[in-house]
């Protein structure tokens, strides 16, 4: 009887160590993330990126572009589906346009003007077709267009600076995104 119970109490101690380390039925409770903080925002790499990529298509164009003479930017595209995008697409866009502005490049707000090829969650979608035609209605000089990739870890990002009138590329530049949680919400993945 006491062999008995001994081996009933040794069995209850090694499941309770099984369930602890993770290795029985129940599985060990996951560890909250704490919320980030504005130290954590001000840290996060992928807008200063952004404005580097914009910087080197600035600095790569040199001469070739104007900055008093007006420049659209696309909506990046996703590379696999060319009338896509999300709100990774949007915001790089959207971070790549401010750079040139602070760089005194003047940028035409594309939000506001209303011959623009639009669809709706996507924003503005520049096809190859359609750079002349935006941009003569604009009176712009050069069209920034994008395109991203996502792989398992990486996000590959390229932008360009097009010359409608020959679509003649005047500037690119190629960079990755790591693939984090933030990533994957803005490409709406769960």
């Amino acid at each position: 009887m006491m062999k008995s119970a001994a081996l009933v109490i040794a069995s209850a101690i090694a499941l309770s160590a099984c369930a602890n380390l993770g290795l029985g039925n129940t599985p060990p409770p996951a560890a909250a993330s704490p919320a980030p903080t504005w130290k954590d925002a001000e840290a996060n790499e992928f807008i200063p990126a952004n404005q580097r990529a914009a910087n080197v298509l600035i600095t790569n164009a040199a001469s070739r572009i104007d900055p008093s003479r007006p420049l659209i930017i696309a909506t990046l595209a996703n590379i696999n589906f060319l009338e896509e995008s999300s709100a990774f697409g949007r915001i790089v866009a959207e971070h790549v346009s401010g750079e040139f502005t602070r760089q005194q490049y003047k940028m035409v707000e594309m939000k506001f003007r209303d011959k623009v090829f639009m669809k709706q969650n996507v924003g503005e979608l520049l096809l190859t077709r359609e750079i002349r035609d935006v941009a003569q209605n604009h009176s712009a000089q050069a069209v920034i267009v994008g395109t991203y990739a996502e792989s398992d870890k990486l996000v590959y990002v390229n932008l360009k600076l097009v010359k409608p009138s020959d679509n003649t590329v005047i500037s690119s530049v190629d960079y990755a995104v790591p693939m984090d949680k933030n990533t994957k919400a803005l490409l709406g993945r769960r």
